[in-house]
C-alpha cells in the first residue's frame, strides 16, 4: 500500500510514515519539490533584504495578533459589510453545519456541477463527499487538486496537493483517467488538463473556494492564486460560496499590503502570485463579471477553543503559505499523506490534535526533532515548537495511548543520560564507558573512524562518536605540559 493512500489516518502515523520511509519515488518527488521552494523562497527573501524582510513579519504578526484578540468585533464588522453588499452570511459551528448548508443550497437552487477552488478548508469538512452524496458533482480547477482528485487522494502539501507525484506519475494517471494520449511534456499535460476543466466551468452552477484574506472594514473576500481558476470558479457560475475560518479575519483593507508580500515569497518565491482576486459583493448590474449570490459561510469547528488556550491561540495566526513544511526535515522525508489528515507538516502537528481531538491524533506532535526550522521560516514568526511541547506535554497529562517498547527503551535511556550530564564524576564515568564499547562493538564509517549504531534509530541518523582523549582530559594533559589541544 502507498504513502499515499486514502486508509492513512492519524491514529496510524507510525505504520504510515514507516511505508512513506521505503517509497523511493516519494523521496524522490519530495527532495525535488521542497528543495526548489525552499530555494526560490530564500532568494525572494534576499531581494527584500533580511532588516525589510523581518519587519514585514513582525507587522504582520501584530495585525494577526491584534485581529485574533478581537476577533468577535472584526467578524461582525465583516460579515456586517458582507451583507451590506448583497452576500449573505452563515455561521458554521462545526464541519456538519458548514457541509450541510452548503449542500442544501446547491439542492435548493437545482444546481448539478460545481467547480471548486484550492481549498483546505473544503477538506477540512469533507465538503466533495457530501456533495456528492446529494447528487452534485464537484470538479476541483486547481491543477494539483485536479490530479489528486483523479488519484482518488488527499492532497499531501497545503498549497502544493500534488508535491508527491513526478511527472511520469502524472503522465500515467492522465492516459488511464483522461483516455489520452501519453506525454510526459508538462505543456501539454497542462493543457490537457485545461481543455478538460474549461468546459466544467461552462456547466458549472456554483463556484466554491475558500478564503485567503476577509477584510473586516469592506467585506472584501480576497483569493491568491496562479492559476486563474479561481477567478472562473467565482465569476462564471450564478452562485460563488466562499468557505472560511473565523480566523480568516484582518481589520483593513490597508493591512492586506503587509500580508500579500510575505505569503507569495514565503509560499513560492513570487513577488506576488499572478491573480490575486479583490471579491466584494454580488454584481450590481447584468454587465459586470460576478455571482448573482454570494454566499459566505463562516466555520469554527474548533477554533474558538484553541481561541481559549492562551498556549495555544498563536495557532490560529496561520496563513497557510506552506513554508514550514517545506523546511521540516520530517515532512521531507514522509510527505503529507503520512499525517493521516488534512494539514500535514509542523503546522498540521499543531492543528490536528486541537481540531479532531488529542486522542486521535496523539504522535502527530512528538513527530517533531524540535530543530527550529518551521519557526524561522514561518512570515508570522508562529513558535510551531513550543506550541509542539505544550501539546505532548497536555497529551501525557491526559493520558497518552499505550506505549510501545521502543517508546520505553528511549525513556529509559534518556533518563540515564540525565543522570550522567548532571554529575561531572558520573559522566566522566560514562565517557570512558561509552569508548570502551565504541572501541569493541562499533563499526567503521567511511572514514574510518568508529562510531556506536542503535538498531532503528541509526537507520536515519549517526550517533557521533564519542572523543577519544575527551577535551577535558586533553585540557588538563596541556595544564600539566604532557600534551597539546
Amino acid at each position: 500500500m502507498d504513502a499515499a493512500t486514502p486508509e492513512n489516518q492519524p491514529e496510524t502515523f507510525v505504520a504510515n510514515y514507516r511505508r512513506a520511509l521505503a517509497n523511493h519515488g516519494l523521496q524522490q518527488a519530495l527532495a525535488t519539490a521542497t528543495g526548489k521552494a525552499l530555494g526560490a523562497s530564500q532568494f525572494a527573501k534576499q531581494a527584500v533584504g533580511e532588516a525589510s524582510w523581518e519587519a514585514l513579519r513582525d507587522r504582520a504578526r501584530a495585525i494577526k495578533e491584534h485581529s485574533i484578540n478581537h476577533l468577535d468585533y472584526y467578524l461582525e464588522t465583516f460579515a456586517a459589510s458582507v451583507e451590506s453588499r448583497g452576500g449573505k452570511v452563515s455561521w458554521a459551528g462545526t464541519a456538519a453545519d458548514a457541509s450541510r448548508y452548503i449542500t442544501e443550497l446547491a439542492r435548493e437552487r437545482g444546481i448539478s456541477v460545481a467547480v471548486k477552488g484550492k481549498s483546505m478548508m473544503t477538506e477540512e469538512i469533507h465538503l466533495n463527499r457530501k456533495l456528492m452524496e446529494a447528487g452534485v458533482e464537484a470538479v476541483e480547477t486547481d491543477l494539483g487538486e485536479f490530479i489528486v482528485q483523479l488519484a482518488g487522494e488527499r492532497p499531501s502539501h497545503i498549497n502544493m496537493p500534488a508535491i508527491h507525484k513526478t511527472r511520469g506519475d502524472v503522465a500515467d494517471l492522465f492516459t488511464e483517467k483522461l483516455h489520452v494520449e501519453h506525454t510526459d511534456e508538462i505543456s501539454r499535460m497542462t493543457a490537457l488538463a485545461r481543455r478538460v476543466l474549461r468546459r466544467r466551468f461552462i456547466e458549472a452552477g456554483m463556484g466554491i473556494t475558500g478564503v485567503n484574506y476577509a477584510v473586516a472594514e469592506t467585506g472584501t473576500i480576497v483569493l491568491v492564486e496562479n492559476e486563474g481558476n479561481i477567478r472562473l470558479s467565482t465569476s462564471l457560475p450564478r452562485v460563488h460560496v466562499a468557505i472560511m475560518g473565523l480566523e480568516k479575519v484582518i481589520p483593513r483593507m490597508a493591512d492586506l499590503d503587509v500580508f500579500l508580500k510575505l505569503l507569495s515569497r514565503s509560499a513560492s518565491g513570487q513577488k506576488m502570485c499572478s491573480y490575486v482576486s479583490f471579491l466584494t459583493g454580488v454584481k450590481q448590474s447584468v454587465p459586470q463579471e460576478g455571482p448573482d449570490e454570494l454566499h459566505v459561510v463562516i466555520l469554527d469547528n474548533g477554533r474558538l477553543n484553541m481561541l481559549a488556550n492562551p498556549q495555544l491561540r498563536e495557532s490560529l495566526y496561520c496563513i497557510r503559505c506552506g513554508a514550514c513544511l517545506n523546511a521540516c526535515p520530517v515532512y521531507q522525508k514522509i510527505g503529507g499523506h503520512a499525517y493521516g489528515w488534512v494539514y500535514p507538516g509542523p503546522i498540521g502537528a499543531i492543528l490536528t490534535p486541537q481540531l479532531i481531538g488529542r486522542e486521535r491524533a496523539a504522535d502527530l506532535p512528538f513527530a517533531s526533532s524540535l530543530c527550529g526550522a518551521c519557526r524561522d521560516v514561518c512570515p508570522i514568526k508562529i513558535d510551531i515548537p513550543k506550541m509542539l511541547l505544550q501539546l505532548r506535554s497536555e497529551i501525557k497529562a491526559g493520558g497518552k495511548p499505550k506505549r510501545r517498547f521502543k517508546d520505553v527503551v528511549e525513556t529509559a535511556a534518556f533518563k540515564v543520560w540525565e543522570r550522567a550530564m548532571t554529575n561531572s564524576g558520573r559522566y566522566r564515568s560514562a565517557a570512558r564507558l561509552l569508548r570502551l564499547i565504541q572501541k569493541l562493538f562499533g563499526s567503521k564509517r567511511n572514514d574510518g573512524v568508529r562510531t556506536l549504531s542503535v538498531p532503528g534509530w541509526s537507520n536515519y541518523r549517526d550517533l557521533p562518536p564519542v572523543g577519544a582523549p575527551s577535551f577535558r582530559e586533553r585540557w588538563q594533559e596541556k595544564q600539566n605540559g604532557t600534551g597539546n589541544i
